[in-house]
């Protein structure tokens, strides 16, 4: 064997061991043998074990490959905000659900479970009492902060349907994707920050939706606390309308087929 073909194997330590999900590679081998050759078992058996139901499903998938008419979990109701959040908090309430770390060094923020559901319900309120729910879409158009996370839980907490566009696309492709899904809301920043390099989201929204009529409010979460345009008849000022939210939100009860988000591909 050649130097360069050779591989080198680590062997993780027994406190790594004891906790992982698959003991060995011959366990990994059965496991995806039984995925393959008994489907609907395996299916049935993690979704299970690795979901709460609201209601149980009555089958794991009915549909044709050939016919792309797949359905997964019929009869099942759940919430995916729930699964995330809720079902930890009897045991993980102050553990780490999320570890943020800024364009900055040292600029690191640990979220526990608790915190997380407490600002993920105070923002869902916030969405409702704009008039925002179940079926409605909502645009995402965030840097990579807290808040775009609370934002995709809140959304799918009330069953609002969320569409992540990346925060260093133009006004016109955040214009394009927002009417093509007939988003009701805008989330956003008033900037973000790639580097050193500032980049004005709150401006590009407000570009944007000047030629959307689907939008009625744009929510702002001050990231930067910038001086940026506010139109007090549409927008929201996110972090103050959450801190006079409450911090509780019961869940929408949701199909398993229902749709979680709408995400655009550049097609690359």
């Amino acid at each position: 064997m050649s130097e360069e073909s050779q591989v080198t194997v680590y062997s993780p330590p027994a406190s790594v061991r004891e906790g992982s999900y698959i003991s060995s590679m011959d366990a990994y081998k059965a496991l995806y043998r039984e995925s393959i050759e008994k489907p609907d078992v395996f299916w049935a058996e993690k979704a299970r074990e690795e979901l709460e139901w609201i209601r149980p499903f009555d089958q794991v998938c009915e549909g044709s490959l050939a016919t792309g008419d797949i359905r997964w979990f019929e009869g099942g109701q759940l919430n995916v905000s729930a699964q995330c959040i809720d079902r930890h908090l009897a045991s993980r309430a102050n553990k780490t659900a999320i570890l943020w770390e800024g364009d900055e060094p040292g600029d690191v923020r640990r979220i526990s479970y608790q915190e997380l559901h407490d600002e993920v319900c105070r923002m869902a309120n916030v969405l409702q009492q704009h008039g925002i729910g179940k079926g409605d879409r909502v645009a995402l158009y965030m840097p990579m902060i807290p808040a775009a996370a609370y934002a995709m839980l809140a959304c799918a907490r009330i069953g609002a349907i969320h569409s992540v566009v990346f925060a260093g696309f133009s006004a016109e492709a955040l214009r394009e994707r927002i009417n093509d899904s007939r988003c009701k809301a805008v989330i956003t920043a008033d900037e973000g920050r790639r580097g050193q390099k500032k980049i004005a989201l709150k401006s590009l929204v407000d570009e944007a939706v000047a030629a959307c009529e689907c939008v009625e409010h744009v929510f702002m979460d001050r990231h930067t606390n910038a001086d940026v345009a506010f139109d007090a008849a549409r927008d929201v000022d996110l972090g103050q309308a959450m801190q006079e939210a409450e911090a509780t939100c019961e869940v929408e009860v949701m199909e398993s087929e229902d749709p979680l988000f709408i995400l655009y591909t550049s097609g690359s």
